[in-house]
C-alpha cells in the first residue's frame, strides 16, 4: 500500500520584522543578516499566537484543501520543540480546537527540528500497514524559535507551522517505501534547558553537527536504495537522479553548505553549479518567515512545490531532515500529477504578501511582552481564528 502526502497548510503570524532594519537597529551592516543568512524577512508571533494556535491554524487549511472532515482523521501527532505545556501535548489542545473524534490517536513527538519527521516516517509506516483502516494522519510541525532581543542568536528567529495529511491517496507526494536513511549520534550542538525559554546553540559546532549527519544519512539512503552505482547512462552524480533537493533549512544559507555537501560527497567539482537548480525554488518562502524549527524543511518543501517553474511529476525529489541531539534523516518522494497545482492554489506567497512590517519598536514591545505570556490572565480579545487568551486556574484558554 501507498502512502504521502494528500495535502499540506501552513500558518504564519500576521507580522514580521525586515532583517535589514534590525540589522540597522543593531549596528550592524544589512548584509551580514540579509545575505550572511539568506532571509529577508523574520516572522514574528504577536501575545495572542503560540505554537498551539499556529498548528490548530495550518492544519485547518491542510484539511479543507483535501475536503478532510474531522471524522476522517485516525491519528494526529504535532512535532514541535517549543511545547506549552511539559505534560500535556499540544495534540491534545489542537484536538479539541478542531474537533476531531475521540478515537482517533493523539500525541506530541520531540526530537528538536527531527520531531515532526519522526511523527510522519510513522504515520507512513501506520498507513502502509493497514493499521489505519482508510483513516488519515493528521502531521503539524508547529514552532516558534526565539533567542531573546539582542542576542547573537536574534536575527535567526521566526515562527509558523506546516500541517501535512498523510493518507494512502497521496495527491502531493507519495514516498517511496524503504528508501530512507537515518543517522544519530549524542551530540550537545543545540539545546534548551528546562528552566529557559532561549535555546543555547554552539554555533560552528552546530552546523559540522548538520554537516556530519547529512553525510551519514545520504550514505545510509544510498545503500537502503540499493542502486547507488545507478545513474543515467553511468555517468553524472548521483544526487542529479533527484529533480530537485529539499534541506533542512533553520536559514539559507545553511542549504547552500548542506548542498555543497553532498555534491561533494558525489565527486563534484563544481558543487555550486547546481544549486539553483536543485535547492534555488525551495528557499523562495523560507526566506521570507526563518527559522521554524521543525517545520522548517516542510516549508522549503511546500516552497518547491509552489515555486518552481519546473513540471515536477513523476520525477524524485529527496528530503533531508536533521534535528539537533541529533538525528537525521534522508529519504525521497515522487511528485503526483497536478501536485503544483494544488499547493499553487493556496496561494501561500498571497498569504505572506499580506503580513504586516512591524517597527524596530513594535517588535521589541512584543518580545517583552511575550515574556509574561505563561502567565498572562485569560481575557477575551477581538479578532477572528483561534487565539490564545490567557491561563485561568493554571490552564491555558483559547478562543475558537
Amino acid at each position: 500500500m501507498q502512502a504521502g502526502l494528500e495535502s499540506l497548510g501552513i500558518a504564519v503570524p500576521p507580522t514580521y520584522v525586515e532583517l535589514a532594519e534590525l540589522a540597522k537597529a543593531r549596528g550592524v551592516a544589512p548584509g551580514k543578516y540579509v545575505d550572511g543568512l539568506g532571509v529577508t524577512r523574520m516572522a514574528v508571533p504577536l501575545v495572542e499566537e503560540d505554537t498551539v494556535t499556529l498548528a490548530a491554524r495550518a492544519a485547518r487549511m491542510a484539511m479543507e484543501a483535501a475536503g478532510c472532515a474531522p471524522e476522517d482523521v485516525g491519528m494526529l501527532v504535532v512535532g514541535t520543540e517549543t511545547a506549552v505545556d511539559h505534560s500535556k501535548p499540544v495534540s491534545s489542545y489542537v484536538q479539541g480546537l478542531l474537533g476531531l473524534p475521540t478515537r482517533c490517536r493523539v500525541f506530541e513527538t520531540k526530537h528538536a527540528c527531527y520531531g515532526g519527521t519522526a511523527a510522519l516516517l510513522l504515520a507512513m509506516d501506520w498507513v502502509r500497514s493497514g493499521s489505519a483502516k482508510g483513516k488519515k494522519a493528521l502531521i503539524i510541525c508547529s514552532d516558534i524559535a526565539r533567542y531573546g532581543v539582542g542576542t547573537p542568536g536574534e536575527p535567526t528567529q521566526g515562527a509558523g507551522a506546516v500541517a501535512l495529511l498523510v493518507s494512502d491517496k497521496p495527491k502531493l507526494l507519495a514516498f517511496e517505501n524503504g528508501k530512507t536513511g537515518a543517522y544519530a549520534k549524542d551530540v550537545m550542538d543545540f539545546w534548551r534547558p528546562l528552566y529557559s525559554k532561549d535555546a543555547v546553540v554552539d554555533g560552528h559546532y552546530s552546523v559540522q553537527c548538520y554537516l556530519d549527519a547529512l553525510e551519514g544519512a545520504y550514505r545510509a539512503y544510498q545503500e537502503a536504495s540499493a542502486d547507488a552505482r545507478e545513474d543515467a547512462g553511468g555517468e553524472g552524480q548521483y544526487s542529479d537522479r533527484f529533480a530537485a533537493l529539499v534541506y533542512h533549512v533553520p536559514y539559507g544559507k545553511m542549504s547552500r553548505k548542506a548542498h555543497r555537501h553532498v555534491r561533494t560527497l558525489d565527486g563534484d567539482k563544481e558543487p555550486d553549479a547546481s544549486f539553483d537548480r536543485l535547492v534555488g525554488p525551495s528557499l523562495v518562502l523560507p526566506s521570507q518567515v526563518g527559522n521554524i524549527y521543525t517545520g522548517s524543511m516542510y516549508l522549503a518543501l511546500a516552497s518547491l512545490l509552489s515555486s518552481s517553474r519546473e513540471d515536477l511529476t513523476g520525477k524524485q525529489v529527496g528530503l533531508f531532515s536533521y534535528g539537533s541531539g541529533s538525528c537525521a534523516e534522508f529519504f525521497s518522494a515522487v511528485v503526483q500529477p497536478e501536485a503544483q497545482a494544488r499547493v499553487k492554489a493556496l496561494g501561500l506567497e498571497t498569504l505572506l504578501e499580506k503580513r504586516r512590517a512591524l517597527s524596530i519598536p513594535e517588535y521589541e514591545a512584543i518580545m517583552a511582552a511575550r515574556e509574561k505570556l505563561d502567565d498572562k490572565p485569560a481575557e477575551e480579545t477581538p479578532g477572528e481564528g483561534f487565539r490564545y487568551q490567557g491561563t485561568r486556574d493554571h490552564k491555558r484558554i483559547y478562543a475558537r
